[in-house]
């Protein structure tokens, strides 16, 4: 009889172990389903298992979702402040830098005398300007909220060497952001070399693009900067973007006036409710 007593409690046991226990409702969806406040006074840990405590994180650290079937971690935000629904944050920025710059449209090239260009000018289309890409400030990205700014920083130097050290020479020229090969910005200058014989004709100029794009459709772009020459006063005059003139006499580099540009992603937030 004693035996048989000890058997039906093991038994009553196991039932209880596999069982669901809710605490302020009836049918349980969980191994442990609470339906109204919970206290914790002292830590809480996670991933543990029958052999191991649980992790309990440092001071600082917050519980991140791994998924379905998977353990929270504890993860450290460094810094990163929390976003909040409804406002547009920095998700995302792409840097790149190029010291080759262009160099083809120097002296005895004349410029395409294309002066104005439209929103959507592909830069392949040689009616609407002769393009020559800065190769080494392409970048490629994907977004995922239709609901965002693109911001364009483009910064360059731009130099020139009149035919005579002493005469007053000029180059007209323009530099553009395209996105998936399709004009988005852009920006004409001219640079001038007024009688600066003591630099042997050579004048340095800083050449800034900034533009923001609202809500770019959502996918994978591409993001190029290109230039181009629409005249010259002189067709002998040496012209480089990016880096120095053929013959500079060492007054600047290709470091000194590289290329730099940089890409703000800022997406509008919204949290999915699962």
């Amino acid at each position: 009889m004693k035996k048989n007593m000890y058997l039906c409690v093991v038994g009553l046991l196991s039932v209880y172990t596999h069982a669901q226990v809710g605490v302020g409702i009836s049918t349980p969806q969980a191994t442990l389903d609470v339906n109204g406040k919970t206290t914790l006074r002292k830590e809480l840990r996670m991933a543990g298992t029958s052999t191991q405590v649980g992790n309990a994180g440092v001071n600082g650290q917050v519980l991140v979702s791994q998924g379905d079937g998977i353990s929270p971690q504890w993860k450290s935000l460094n810094n990163v402040s929390f976003m909040e629904e409804g406002q547009y944050k920095l998700t995302n920025s792409y840097l790149s830098s190029d010291q080759a710059g262009i160099t083809i449209l120097s002296n005895g090239v004349l410029g395409d005398s294309v002066y104005k260009n439209s929103v959507g000018d592909d830069i392949t289309d040689s009616s609407k300007g002769k393009w020559v890409k800065i190769t080494g400030l392409e970048n490629n990205f994907t977004i995922k909220n239709g609901l965002n700014r693109l911001t364009y920083q483009f910064q360059t130097g731009v130099e020139m060497k009149s035919s005579v050290a002493d005469a007053s020479q000029n180059v007209s020229f323009t530099c553009g952001i395209f996105r998936n090969s399709k004009l988005v910005a852009i920006r004409p200058d001219k640079i001038s070399s007024n009688n600066n014989s003591e630099k042997n004709g050579i004048q340095d100029y800083i050449f800034t693009l900034n533009y923001t794009e609202p809500d770019v459709p959502v996918g994978v772009h591409k993001v190029e900067v290109a230039c181009r020459k629409i005249n010259a006063s002189n067709l002998n005059a040496q012209f480089a973007i990016g880096r120095s003139v053929a013959s500079n006499s060492n007054l600047s580099n290709a470091f000194t006036l590289e290329s730099a540009f940089k890409i703000d992603l800022i997406e509008f937030i919204t949290y999915k409710v699962n």
